[in-house]
């Protein structure tokens, strides 16, 4: 069995006074049969770190460079992540690929710099709403996780993969229940197909406009393992409902 996972990203979100949620969040969840990770800024890492300690909350970044040290101002290494407490990464978030222009290239290489470290990856592939209406989300997805998962090093203890409809993020649109299941039913036989035994292992997370009143739904959806969420993980009580909603599933 898959271990379910509620990761949260928090985005260009939060201050130190953002540590409250958490602390309330680790009190309700001292243990939890499911994982959670919150991926806050990177200068709350450490001090969301010291916050959850002893809890069942676990903390990531949002991004690493590929390299592990140099003249690359304003980016961090996935040591420094480590360093800082964190044990997993986001990588190849849609934000990243459009804002930053990252390719499959370039997040197979960060990838492989988080495993080299000991971090879990978190890779997120995703297609647009034109890709969408096109009839592309398929070619789009699988192309982008090929190119983004290195061949080696890749296990269930080591990738988290999460779909994330570009579409879908942050609009309040969500895909209907049988376009969530198609795409992670098509993202588990390409990764068992690659993979092998191994490829079952990996879990799959959806990522796009996850609430409270529509987690149960999608979690009892075909080849989803947890949710990778933005907005409502800033709030203890939005994410608390959600990682309620994911240990009963």
């Amino acid at each position: 069995m898959r271990r379910k996972l509620a990761a949260g990203n928090w985005k260009m979100n939060g201050t130190g006074k953002s540590l409250a949620e958490v602390v309330e969040i680790s009190k309700d969840y001292m243990t939890s049969n499911i994982d959670i990770l919150i991926c806050p800024p990177a200068t709350l890492i450490e001090r969301m770190a010291r916050t959850a300690v002893d809890s069942a909350v676990a903390v990531g970044g949002q991004d690493c460079h590929a390299k592990p040290s140099g003249a690359h101002t304003g980016d961090i290494s996935a040591e420094m992540l480590t360093d800082a407490g964190a044990t997993h990464v986001i990588l190849g978030h849609s934000e990243r690929r459009a804002d930053h222009g990252e390719t499959d290239a370039d997040v197979r290489a960060k990838t492989q710099a988080a495993l080299a470290a000991g971090l879990v990856a978190v890779v997120c592939v995703g297609e647009t709403e034109a890709q969408r209406d096109a009839g592309d989300t398929l070619a789009v997805v699988g192309a982008q996780l090929a190119g983004s998962l290195p061949d080696a090093g890749v296990t269930g203890g080591t990738v988290v993969v999460a779909y994330e409809p570009v579409w879908a993020i942050g609009t309040g649109r969500v895909p209907t229940l049988d376009q969530i299941a198609e795409v992670h039913d098509f993202l588990r036989t390409e990764l068992v197909k690659r993979f092998g035994d191994a490829g079952e292992r990996i879990r799959l997370l959806y990522g796009g406009s996850v609430k409270p009143d529509n987690a149960a739904e999608i979690f009892a959806t075909s080849n989803v393992d947890g949710a990778l969420v933005g907005g409502a993980s800033l709030k203890a009580t939005d994410f608390s409902a959600i990682i309620a909603a994911l240990e009963a599933a």
